[in-house]
């Protein structure tokens, strides 16, 4: 997609060239803000009941009189900032996509209260409207026409629209990639299809990626890991990315993924209604590709890591059972409780290995406990952190990337259920404060460093009809990231 910017003003739209314009009007309208044949169009259509300035209420027209462009949709947004901007231009491509307009203008009524982030806003917006998944549906309808957008700016304004254009251009490719990879099916995105992927972006994305096989995992000690993949005949790969846009001397950020490409729960079986979904549980591998992504493009100043441990966990003769014990790459040892708690068991051993890059800060993001869902719904991530400073530029980046997270407690308390009898800990606690347990387990492998913990999995993907991954957390992770350059 072609993003751009214009400097104009809101009483010069007649003369914005484009096959649609798409205005954001956002309260009353302003005498003299607008042209008056536009303001007096939209007077009338509101004086005829046709129009009313409510969020989400639209008013098209054909071939506006007095205008260059062909299709003109006006759309009501709701007064603030970037977000409600973003809602409304959302419900205006989602109106203009099956018109034959290619190339869309986007002007809000008062374009001086534009900031960077809208057009940001607009970048993910347009991408998220477009979106196709195609690599295993060639029935697939036709992609939308629109590939051009171009945000109508105040003058004075262009240096930050234009870099919110670009920061948002590259949000939009990371976070395509993400949804594209967590669409695949099992049977297409094994652990072997994420590490192929992940070697492509040498290449395209200038990326240094190190892929290992069992026999390297063996040698280095990734019992937990290992325990996981064992009932799959699917190879296991560990995945590591680097970006390195600062000297090897400054400390990286490394962002840890759970690859678990296909969970049926292993012995623990999960119940077979919605069981396809779990092809989703590598959401947060793949917001870390996708995040490598974006963070490539926009080419900051720092070092960036992103490990991905990544395996199928399936029933078999050679599954791990309930009650086995295995010994992880700290040397602690963990009694497998239930074997559909496996998310934590292959991260705890990434986590470790995470220590040898001397960090600045950890993140791990993981689709790991239906506990989470119940807790947040689908809205915000949840958010888990004994860091107070790191979990305020999280909930930060979240809010100003329109992908918010929820910070969760870490009481000491909570980690009393993992207590075992027969290892250092179990691997599960208690059913009440589920995602907490899950975190206070990933926390006792993280003490090396500073450290955070993104449960995704009420935010990865969505079901029903609109059914697919959604490409969270990869905008949240990429503000986060470019908030870490000194």
């Amino acid at each position: 997609m072609d993003f751009r910017h214009l400097v104009s003003s809101s009483d010069a739209l007649s003369k914005v060239t484009a096959d649609a314009l798409l205005l954001i009007v956002q309260g009353p309208l302003v005498d003299g803000l607008l042209e008056a044949p536009l303001a007096a169009l939209i007077e009338d259509a509101i004086s005829c009941g046709d129009f009313e300035l409510k969020p989400g209420r639209t008013l098209y027209v054909h071939r506006p009189a007095a205008m260059k462009v062909a299709r003109l949709l006006v759309v009501s947004a709701a007064a603030g900032g970037h977000k409600a901007f973003k809602t409304a231009v959302a419900t205006g491509l989602g109106q203009l996509k099956s018109s034959g307009a290619r190339h869309i203008a986007v002007a809000m009524a008062d374009p001086a209260v534009l900031t960077s982030l809208h057009a940001q806003a607009l970048a993910t917006a347009a991408a998220d409207a477009v979106y196709l998944y195609r690599r295993t549906k060639p029935s697939a309808p036709a992609a939308p026409t629109a590939t051009r957008f171009t945000l109508i700016c105040a003058k004075g304004h262009s240096r930050d629209i234009a870099a919110g254009l670009q920061r948002g251009a590259a949000i939009a490719a990371g976070v395509t990639l993400a949804r594209d990879l967590a669409n695949c099916p099992g049977n297409v995105c094994t652990p072997t299809f994420l590490g192929e992927q992940a070697k492509r972006m040498v290449k395209s994305h200038g990326l240094k990626v190190e892929v290992l096989d069992r026999k390297a995992i063996e040698k280095l000690g990734m019992g937990a890991f290992l325990a996981v993949a064992q009932g799959s005949s699917e190879p296991l790969r560990f995945i590591v990315a680097r970006y390195e846009g600062a000297p090897k001397s400054q400390a990286p950020v490394v962002l840890v993924g759970k690859g678990i490409t296909f969970d049926t729960g292993g012995i623990s079986i999960k119940p077979s209604a919605e069981m396809d979904e779990m092809k989703f549980d590598m959401g947060g591998a793949a917001s870390v590709l996708g995040t490598l992504c974006a963070v490539a493009e926009i080419k900051p100043k720092l070092n960036v890591i992103g490990i991905i441990p990544a395996c199928d966990n399936m029933p078999s003769g050679n599954a791990v059972k309930p009650g086995d014990v295995v010994t992880s790459l700290s040397g602690q040892t963990i009694e497998i409780l239930n074997t559909d708690a496996e998310g934590r068991l292959i991260l705890c051993d990434a986590l470790t290995y995470a220590e040898r890059f001397k960090p600045a800060v950890v993140v791990d993001i993981a689709t790991l406990t239906g506990a989470c869902v119940i807790a947040l719904g689908h809205h915000r991530s949840g958010l888990f952190t004994s860091d107070d400073a790191l979990a305020t530029e999280l909930l930060n980046a979240g809010d100003a990337a329109l992908d918010p997270c929820w910070r969760m407690p870490l009481d000491d308390e909570y980690g009393e259920g993992l207590k075992s009898n027969f290892a250092d800990m179990g691997n599960v606690g208690p059913r009440a404060g589920g995602s907490i347990t899950a975190a206070m387990f990933l926390r006792r492998f993280t003490g090396k460093y500073r450290w955070a913990h993104l449960d995704i999995a009420g935010t990865a993907w969505k079901s029903g009809a609109a059914k697919g991954g959604t490409g969270r957390p990869v905008a949240l992770l990429t503000h986060f990231v470019l908030s870490q350059v000194k």
